[in-house]
């Protein structure tokens, strides 16, 4: 058994890298989950259009390969690609611009399953500066442990409870936690400490509604 293979379920890593799409340099954010769910259970969650309201949100639309879809207040856009139980790609439209997301599902020990979920985006300099990868990262942080939640038997939050969760203390932690490692994730990449942090704080503050320090 190797290293990865040894994390638990609940294990997150992140990391940031530069891409180029369609000829277009991007930002890269990469996040992986350890969910205990296993391949095929967790690949339903993900896809099935009565399944993804119950730890994500509501979803409409053709949820196949060449299909479109939309979540109820969210991001919609195109299916790119859907190869069950291990990959699918997606373009994510949200606010008028066009990002691409792919999400990969890996099989490990222990009926558990590594989730990772590449999201390519063409931010701003000015936002990127402002706000650092955490504008984009702590929701990506929130939804993918809302799906490991969703495995739980005692979930301590369901999409009914989430707003509530955010805007509790244990939710605000939360989120300092992500904030933290984006931060740290932007500082290995080569941004200034000094800026990463700044920025970092100021993304913190807005999830969390509290003045920044």
């Amino acid at each position: 058994m190797n290293h990865a293979d040894a994390r638990p379920a609940g294990s997150v890593t992140r990391e940031l890298g530069r891409r180029e799409h369609e000829g277009k340099p991007l930002h890269a954010l990469v996040a992986t989950r350890v969910v205990g769910a296993g391949r095929e259970e967790l690949w339903d969650a993900l896809t099935s259009a009565s399944r993804i309201p119950k730890w994500f949100l509501p979803i409409s639309g053709d949820l196949r390969a060449g299909g479109s879809y939309q979540l109820e207040g969210n991001a919609g856009g195109e299916i790119i690609a859907c190869e069950p139980p291990e990959r699918f790609a997606l373009t994510w439209r949200m606010h008028g611009d066009d990002s691409w997301v792919t999400v990969t599902l890996s099989e490990m020990p222990e009926g558990r399953t590594e989730v990772r979920l590449e999201h390519l985006a063409q931010f701003p300099q000015k936002f990127w500066e402002e706000f650092g990868p955490g504008a984009v990262g702590i929701g990506w942080d929130q939804a993918l442990y809302g799906l490991e939640e969703h495995f739980s038997p005692a979930p301590s939050v369901v999409p009914e409870t989430a707003e509530a969760w955010i805007a509790s203390e244990e939710g605000k932690n939360f989120t300092r936690r992500s904030s933290a490692a984006w931060c740290e994730a932007s500082i290995a990449l080569g941004t200034d400490r000094e800026a990463a942090q700044a920025a970092a704080d100021r993304v913190t503050a807005f999830y969390t509604g509290e003045d920044p320090p």
